[in-house]
């Protein structure tokens, strides 16, 4: 399957909670290159084995952000909360996915402008409703608890750019997917574990159990960051199509980081560099600190409009970030030559 056909697929697919539809299919795919597992975590691991006992973690996060059901009322409205941190602004007359007994549309209310009094601000997830259509019979089907997800169908932009839903991280889910087709079936200095955890929109949570399952000796968290935009500063984001975004940061390991930035100059590999104060807000955190610690890296894919429907990246950045993690592991890692 070509990278954006896979982005298409694993994007449109949702894995929320318990609902697992992009882990599913995502361990089906790792499982034609890797040993792979699923975890009652949720977590998926796969793993290729080198000629050594010193092993690589590859993570990316295969879960969402999204809304759990916390009431519906006799009219058919319902309530919800956020999981993980949904950019409220966007969600009025939006449609969506209510996972209920079966799979039935909604759409956020929308106080029509003729209406309004004054500004509205949607910064209150309980002022906003979801009209199900069903009036009485929306209890029939919706059940406090279930999940709601964006429905929007991924699309093509100009030149290399695509648009769609959950690419924070299908994309570094893609990237994970993709690299172990290409190291499947060959001689590995080292062993690869590639971890497609669940949790990290509700608090690093996957990837905390799957780190110390694991138990690397070092690690690269592949998820998105914030992409160039005329609302977005130029020292918090970096432009699309510059290739792969390496962090650096007093928790991420400064020697994995530079070997990186080595591995990319060395193979005319475009790439950026994004340089944190503190934490990266990513898998990454989690991981350096498990069992005795951890050496850990970030790669990361640029991004616009994250944590919205309509989220944009560059194909070619997902293309330049599996050169680097492939060329990466073939030289060993931050030990390598």
């Amino acid at each position: 399957m070509e990278i954006k056909e896979l982005l298409y697929t694993l994007s449109e697919l949702d894995s929320i909670g318990s609902i697992t539809e992009a882990s599913d299919k995502a361990y089906e795919i790792l499982s034609k290159y890797a040993d792979t597992k699923k975890y009652d975590t949720l977590n998926v691991i796969g793993k290729i084995k080198g000629k050594t006992d010193y092993t690589i973690m590859l993570d990316a996060h295969i879960d969402q952000i999204g809304f759990v059901v916390t009431d519906v009322d006799e009219n058919g409205f319902l309530s919800v909360a956020t999981v993980g941190g949904v950019d409220l602004r966007a969600l009025p007359s939006k449609a969506v996915t209510v996972h209920g007994k079966e799979k039935i549309t909604a759409v956020f209310c929308s106080t029509p402008p003729h209406l309004a009094k004054g500004d509205i601000e949607y910064d209150d997830i309980t002022k906003i409703k979801l009209d199900t259509a069903l009036g009485e019979k929306a209890k029939d089907i919706v059940s406090v608890g279930d999940y709601v997800t964006f429905s929007d169908k991924c699309f093509d932009l100009q030149g290399h750019k695509v648009c769609g839903r959950s690419f924070d991280d299908r994309a570094g889910v893609v990237c994970l997917l993709e690299v172990a087709r290409r190291l499947s079936g060959k001689e590995l200095p080292v062993n690869v574990v590639f971890a497609l955890s669940s949790g990290e929109e509700v608090g690093l949570r996957g990837t905390t159990t799957a780190a110390f399952t694991i138990n690397p000796q070092e690690a690269i968290a592949v998820d998105v960051d914030f992409g160039d935009s005329p609302d977005v500063s130029t020292n918090d984001s970096s432009p699309l199509g510059n290739g792969g975004i390496i962090g650096i940061s007093p928790v991420l390991d400064k020697n994995l980081s530079q070997k990186l930035i080595d591995t990319a100059k060395e193979n005319n590999i475009p790439y950026s560099v994004a340089v944190l104060g503190g934490r990266t807000s990513t898998d990454a955190d989690m991981i350096s600190i498990s069992r005795d610690g951890v050496k850990t890296s970030t790669l990361s894919i640029p991004l616009r409009n994250m944590h919205s429907s309509v989220e944009i990246l560059d194909l070619s950045d997902i293309y330049a970030v599996c050169d680097l993690l492939e060329k990466y592991i073939l030289k060993g890692g931050v030990l390598g030559a």
